[in-house]
């Protein structure tokens, strides 16, 4: 089977994966915060639902990249570090997908990061 990466990680890129694979028939998101580089004056948000709708618009471009979006994801993974923010991204998260809701799990991670919130998914492509 023949698949599309999307955003190849730059030589000595600290995040050894692709943004995205297109495969049959399929778009497959990898884990995505808020985007953050302070240096450029992007800053990822303070709060869980500024961090969960930035994070979302970040998977959104990403998808858009791959030629879907988000009313074509058929499962969305979330990602948080504290469980006291569930409830907030949830309520930010439904915003996002006014047609309905995909299948969905939602894990605690800890990365080296500030990150409140993350998301990948898995779209239909095209």
């Amino acid at each position: 089977m023949s698949f599309d990466i999307i955003g190849h990680p730059a030589p000595g890129e600290a995040r050894p994966f692709s943004r995205a694979t297109r495969a049959g028939g399929l778009v497959f998101v990898s884990g995505h915060s808020a985007p953050h580089d302070p240096a450029r004056g992007i800053q990822r948000g303070a709060t869980a639902t500024e961090q969960t709708r930035a994070a979302l618009a970040m998977v959104q471009s990403i998808l858009h990249e791959a030629g879907s979006s988000l009313d074509r994801a058929v499962q969305v993974t979330m990602l948080i570090t504290d469980p006291a923010d569930y409830a907030e991204c949830n309520a930010e998260y439904v915003k996002h997908f006014p047609g309905g809701l995909p299948a969905r799990h939602t894990a605690r991670f800890g990365v080296p990061t500030d990150a409140k919130v993350a998301f990948a998914c898995i779209a239909l492509a095209g």
